[in-house]
């Protein structure tokens, strides 16, 4: 059996993931507006795919790297073939955008204008008023002559290229262009054209319209939209910083300015244009984008934040109080007569935030430690951290400032901390910190106890309400134990000699997991009962796939719930026919990492923070923990089996490498994401 038989390209996988997303976009029992933000997340995820992955290959194929990857391709074959596949996707795109939903909007009273020329003249004189106003004054045009080289275009900015003639030398033609600003609204609201319809025009094409005013000695020959990807992956040397922070914050400046690696134009700009364009861009034909509509779909989430269009929306989710906890009692107290599952975003995030705020002002807590990740832009838990050192408290709190996309983010926060009294840890070298990890340590009537938050996702307020993620409060000892060895150990070099509970990346987690399944495999192997379950966002990890085929090959029974990427071929026979693989897209992003093994009626469940890739097994700090009290292993175990009987939502992996949502023939009609959300408002009225 060849790679190519054995693996899914990883690249490839993830596009066919975006493809899941589109077709939530597609899915006409979705209201209008729920499916115009999936088709502007297919676009957002697109964007940040050729800035890392894409523009990775690119690095790959520029430094002469051959090596084929665990499908059996090159750098050069998996570029080839991702633009052939993105061209495709693109065009799906934009064909649901313009036969579906510009008639859908217009028809439920909401028009986005397509041409400026088919503006009323009520409309053109408000649209030209408007340029002159707000829009005229925050310009700069860019012209480009033998004095004048051609500009820097930004990463992922909006802009309107133009040849010019100038009308005293005629016959010389000039490029030029002009940014549109990120500072004002893309999407205009105007005066509507007589039938009662929210009228809304694009920013690109006001300035398109009076274009002319920009360049008043020249005669505009023609004019067009394009956008420029560029290579937006950091390139720092971490054993040669001397001050990790500065060496981030100098390569983020770099982001805006790195190699060009997809140009996105409208499908109907003039050759000359787009030959200047491709040619100062050097730029092969594929890597450029011919667009029939408008550039950057992300715009689509401002269409849906415009008021008076609820009825076209799915009713606003509230998180709910958590079962295992009642909000009129300490915290800590409950915490300490038993361990405490959390799942978000069904459950409200609330009382981790309230972990933290609590300890702060505690006059009983001495120390508080936490991993950050992402957290949001006015994080309470970061003020909290703050006002607990300067309450005296000792904190220390590991803020990685290599978390792609939030280096700049994470940078100011760190500063605050710092300002505040904090112990600042900036990541290890070498290694991402992507566990999620809180340590209360507090002084009571019997002595010293430790209580432990350990979560699936990030320690962040505002995806916590759009992720799905679990968490677990303990006071038990051996895991408060391991808690404080997590913490030594990043702020020091000090590794205890046994862990109790925890299995950390990328000490031994790998070897952890390899014997997990292995263990399924004897098991079966034996005429034991044997099963797998494991949800996680991806599977690319050629070790563990491997070991999941010779399981599978054993009579081992794995249902796998993998969000995104999944490398593993499912339900070939001789490899994988015991191995089921569903991906769930739904209102919600699949964000949870649960691990399940029967081990001959003995189960054992695990929750973390890892996927199971490379990455996460080998260059990042992440943590596996156990649940071991029956009360929360009975729920985690539901919510597996609930996702495992989703027909809905779920979308199944075919022996081929497809997807294929559930038929649902005979079946309960069953969205798991909407049964949790019952559930827990059900819960909370008890």
């Amino acid at each position: 059996m060849t790679q190519s038989e054995r693996f899914t390209n990883r690249e490839l996988s993830w596009l066919a993931f975006n493809k899941r997303v589109l077709s939530e976009a597609k899915d006409n029992h979705l209201p209008l507006m729920e499916r115009l933000k999936f088709l502007s997340i297919t676009a957002s995820n697109l964007d940040e795919f050729f800035m890392v992955r894409v523009a990775s290959l690119k690095d790959q194929v520029n430094a002469g790297y051959t090596k084929k990857d665990i499908a059996g391709m090159t750098s050069k074959e998996q570029i080839d073939a991702i633009l052939k596949e993105t061209h495709k996707f693109t065009t799906a795109q934009y064909n649901t955008y313009n036969r579906s939903f510009l008639p859908s909007l217009k028809k439920n009273g909401l028009k986005i204008v397509t041409e400026f020329e088919k503006l009323t003249e009520e409309q053109a004189d408000y649209v030209d008023n408007y340029f002159q106003k707000e829009v005229f004054p925050v310009l700069t045009p860019m012209a480009v002559d033998s004095s004048r080289p051609f500009p820097l275009i930004r990463n992922r900015s909006l802009n309107i290229g133009a040849l010019l003639m100038d009308k005293k030398k005629k016959g010389t033609i000039d490029f030029a262009t002009v940014q549109v600003p990120s500072v004002l609204p893309r999407v205009v609201t105007i005066p509507t054209d007589g039938d009662n319809c929210t009228t809304v025009i694009l920013l690109e094409q006001i300035i398109e319209k009076n274009i002319q005013k920009l360049f008043l000695n020249y005669r505009v020959l023609c004019q067009a939209p394009f956008r420029v990807m560029r290579n937006a992956d950091l390139s720092i040397d971490e054993d040669e910083a001397a001050d990790l922070l500065i060496e981030i914050e100098k390569q983020l400046k770099k982001r805006q300015w790195g190699e060009a690696i997809r140009l996105e134009v409208e499908d109907n700009i003039d050759k000359r244009l787009l030959k200047t364009l491709r040619k100062e861009l050097n730029l092969s034909e594929d890597a450029i984008f011919k667009i029939n509509g408008p550039l950057d779909l992300t715009f689509l989430m401002k269409v849906y934040d415009i008021e008076g269009f609820d009825h076209l929306k799915e009713p606003k989710y509230t998180p709910q109080q958590p079962k295992m906890l009642d909000a009129s009692r300490d915290l800590f107290e409950q915490i300490r007569e038993h361990d405490i599952l959390l799942h978000h975003p069904y459950e409200t995030f609330d009382p981790v935030v309230n972990f933290v705020k609590k300890a702060a002002s505690d006059p009983n807590v001495l120390a508080i430690k936490q991993t950050l990740y992402r957290v949001s832009s006015h994080s309470p838990i970061i003020a909290s951290l703050a006002q607990a050192a300067e309450n005296g408290k000792q904190v220390s709190v590991l803020v990685e400032l290599k978390a792609r996309f939030d280096e700049e983010n994470n940078i100011v926060w760190a500063k605050k901390l710092e300002k505040a009294g904090c112990h600042v840890i900036y990541g290890l070298v070498g290694l991402k910190t992507h566990s999620k990890i809180t340590l209360v340590v507090r002084k009571e009537e019997d002595g010293i106890r430790r209580y432990v938050h350990l979560g699936t996702g990030n320690y962040n307020d505002s995806t916590a309400k759009l992720y799905t993620d679990m968490g677990m409060f303990t006071s038990k000892t051996r895991y408060g134990e391991d808690a404080t060895a997590v913490f030594n150990m990043l702020s020091g070099y000090s590794e205890p000699l046994v862990w109790n509970k925890l299995s950390l990346a990328p000490l031994w987690l790998r070897g952890k997991f390899l014997s997990l399944i292995e263990r399924e495999k004897e098991h079966a192997k034996n005429g034991r009962t044997a099963r797998i379950i494991a949800k996680m966002n991806s599977l690319c990890d050629p070790g563990i796939i491997e070991a999941l085929y010779d399981a599978s090959e054993a009579g081992v029974e794995i249902d796998l719930i993998v969000r995104g990427i999944c490398c593993l071929r499912a339900g070939i026979k001789g490899l994988s026919e015991h191995i089921r693989v569903r991906s769930i897209v739904g209102t919600f992003l699949e964000h949870s990492r649960i691990f399940y093994f029967e081990n001959n009626g003995n189960a054992e469940y695990y929750m973390g923070s890892a996927d199971w890739m490379p990455r996460n097994l080998d260059k990042r700090v992440e943590i596996l923990f156990p649940v071991e009290d029956p009360i929360l292993q009975e729920e985690i175990y539901h919510i597996l089996h609930m996702q495992l009987s989703d027909t809905k939502k779920a979308h199944l992996l075919m022996p081929d490498g497809h997807y294929v949502k559930v038929d649902q023939r005979g079946k309960t009609p069953l969205n798991s994401q909407l049964y949790f959300c019952e559930e827990a408002m059900a819960n909370a009225k008890k």
